[in-house]
């Protein structure tokens, strides 16, 4: 379990929110913020840069429920949402938000725990399998532009595949460059001369 991270709690009830901090130390995370204003979550996060956000709210709305993914920057960080009722369009929203855990019937300071490890653990793997989707991404992105170097090539000094991709790899490899940086470069002058 990871102890040294920082936890913003936003709860309206002082008491409870005073419990949930309690609750969390007991559990061994001690690097805890408390917040009783939700209004205030946006500025908050952006100062305390906090690591996981859990939230106890009774009766979200759509409307709070897209100011608090919005304000805690769900691609940054776990948030953890735990709300006394709710609907199936309200749970898809928040999952589809990118909301961690979203716990039904309220905050009960023995599912603190295991709660906030599923939601971080949670999110280390959706933050994985982003970047992962983003690298493929770019990979393609890459690709397409090596070939539409390649192709810019071969139709101008009327050359095979291998030898226009021969020469961009020798062209990079004598300016120090990769060779996706000399196809862009390429690319971008072809465009400029068509």
């Amino acid at each position: 379990m990871e102890t040294g991270i920082r936890i913003l709690v936003v709860e309206p009830d002082e008491d409870r929110l005073r419990d949930i901090v309690d609750a969390l130390h007991d559990a061994g995370w001690q690097d805890v913020k408390a917040l009783a204003q939700i209004s205030a979550i946006a500025r908050t996060v952006k100062e305390y840069e906090p690591e996981i956000v859990l939230i106890d709210l009774a009766n979200p709305d759509r409307d709070t429920l897209e100011h608090i993914t919005s304000a805690t920057d769900t691609g940054k960080r776990a948030v953890a949402l735990f709300v006394d009722q709710t609907d199936a369009a309200l749970t898809n929203a928040a999952l589809k938000a990118g909301v961690s855990a979203y716990v039904v019937d309220g905050l009960k300071m023995n599912r603190i725990k295991p709660v906030l490890e599923t939601a971080i653990a949670r999110f280390k793997v959706i933050r994985q399998m982003q970047s992962e989707l983003d690298a493929a991404k770019q990979a393609l992105e890459d690709r397409k532009t090596i070939d539409r170097a390649k192709g810019f090539l071969m139709r101008q000094r009327k050359m095979t595949e291998e030898e226009a991709y021969s020469l961009l790899r020798k062209t990079a490899m004598d300016q120090g460059r990769r060779v996706i940086d000399v196809a862009q470069a390429l690319v971008t002058a072809a465009d400029l001369l068509s």
